[in-house]
């Protein structure tokens, strides 16, 4: 057997020893290591946490306190509600309103506005108080003359000058001059566009005057009438349908044909407008029948005006006159049925990038529709609704890529109210 001697189980105890402060050295290192990873993963979640903190409210401070110049070419019915809109937004520092007629020819316009539940709803969002206008109800829609719904639009831009920098300009034409004369560092940030379809404001911004015409799919037909001995007050509309008439004498017999269960059969008639100046249209859905081929394609200018002639007298109110041979006389009308077509301009959103302008064109600027129902207002207002998104986000735009995001939103807007009116717009405000 082989025994150790007590020195050399000395030195074992030694190597011993010595491996654990080995280990001991390399657990206090990996301890270190491990503390020194947790202190900057927690350092950096701080610093993180800090930046968002401190983006999200720089953020929110600057979308607080962004403010931009608004303005606005067009003082009718849509262009003062976008004015509204505009103010209503909380993002305006200065509106400016462009009109080119003086307040007399803006405020004396005889025709009659009817406003349906969806625009009265919209617009009593904007602070409009139809208690106070003059003007009457009928199912849930409100009648009034157009130069009425202006000047209480104008007393409400009024109001609002405590506010925010309010400058209606009338008498005033949005041309190159005009633009050439504001210095450059104090461009509006948003033009609209509401002069109406006869406007040129988008000529002068470069804006493509093509339209996309689409069918409504019917045929209608208008009428207009004045009487100077009958009052200037607002009047509901009076509605008719299943109507036929009796072209015997023009060698068509009033045969109910091609009754499609799907439709409405029949003409619809609606009479609306004050007591002195009295408007009707005449509608019906796009069909083949002997009596739509007659009255589409006839050359007696004087069949559409008997029709007129006889339907109002059958339907108007009990308290106004009949029409008769003089008044019969002054009255304008179509000639024949016309197909119903409603155009939209292509291009109703546009950036004119030199100087950081978004630009957004409403009302009959951008839709046009070649037949009166007396409810046209309401496709403007339809495209108002939109209106007050995106002046916030242009107003609170970090890039021209924000804007032009803004810009398409809009545009796409535009497009989806178009389409929703040529669908159901007409039954809605004729057959309904």
């Amino acid at each position: 057997m082989l025994l150790l001697d007590p020195p050399c189980a000395g030195a074992m105890e030694g190597l011993q020893g010595e491996n654990a402060g080995v280990g001991d050295t390399g657990e206090d290192a990996q301890e270190a290591h491990r503390a020194l990873a947790y202190d900057t993963v927690l350092s950096t979640l701080v610093a993180v946490l800090v930046y968002v903190v401190l983006k999200v409210s720089l953020d929110v401070v600057r979308q607080w306190r962004a403010r931009i110049s608004v303005l606005i070419v067009g003082s009718g019915p849509v262009g003062l509600a976008a004015a509204l809109v505009a103010v209503r937004s909380g993002k305006v520092l200065k509106l400016t309103v462009l009109e080119e007629r003086y307040r007399s020819a803006l405020l004396c316009r005889p025709q009659q506005i009817a406003l349906d539940p969806r625009s009265v709803k919209f617009l009593l969002g904007l602070g409009v108080d139809f208690d106070n206008m003059e003007g009457c109800w009928h199912n849930e829609h409100f009648f009034t003359r157009i130069g009425v719904f202006q000047e209480y639009l104008l007393s409400i831009l009024e109001q609002k000058k405590q506010k925010v920098d309010v400058r209606v300009q009338l008498g005033t034409k949005f041309t190159d001059e005009y633009l050439r004369q504001i210095p450059r560092s104090q461009w509006p940030r948003v033009i609209v566009v509401a002069d109406g379809s006869c406007g040129d404001s988008c000529s002068v911004l470069g804006i493509s005057s093509e339209y996309t015409v689409e069918s409504c799919h019917a045929y209608g037909a208008n009428a207009a009438i004045e009487r100077l001995d009958q009052r200037q007050v607002p009047t509901p509309e009076i509605r008719a349908h299943s109507l036929y008439f009796d072209l015997s004498a023009y060698g068509v017999e009033a045969l109910r044909e091609h009754r499609n269960p799907t439709t409405k059969p029949g003409f619809h008639l609606k009479i609306y407008g004050t007591f002195r100046n009295r408007y009707m249209a005449l509608i019906c859905p796009a069909s083949d029948s002997k009596m739509v081929r007659f009255l589409k394609h006839t050359a007696n200018s004087s069949v559409m005006k008997n029709i007129f002639h006889h339907s109002f007298n059958a339907y108007k109110t009990d308290i106004e006159p009949r029409l008769n041979d003089v008044t019969l006389h002054s009255m304008q009308c179509s000639r024949r049925l016309f197909e119903i077509q409603l155009s939209h301009r292509r291009a109703s959103a546009a950036y004119i990038e030199g100087d950081n302008v978004a630009v957004t064109v409403e009302g009959e600027a951008a839709y046009v529709l070649n037949f009166d129902t007396g409810c046209g207002v309401n496709l403007g207002m339809r495209g108002l609704e939109s209106m007050g998104t995106f002046i916030y986000r242009t107003a609170t735009a970090v890039d021209q890529n924000d804007i032009l995001e803004a810009l398409s939103a809009k545009m796409q807007h535009s497009r989806q109210v178009a389409e929703t009116f040529r669908l159901t717009g007409l039954a809605e405000s004729m057959y309904e």
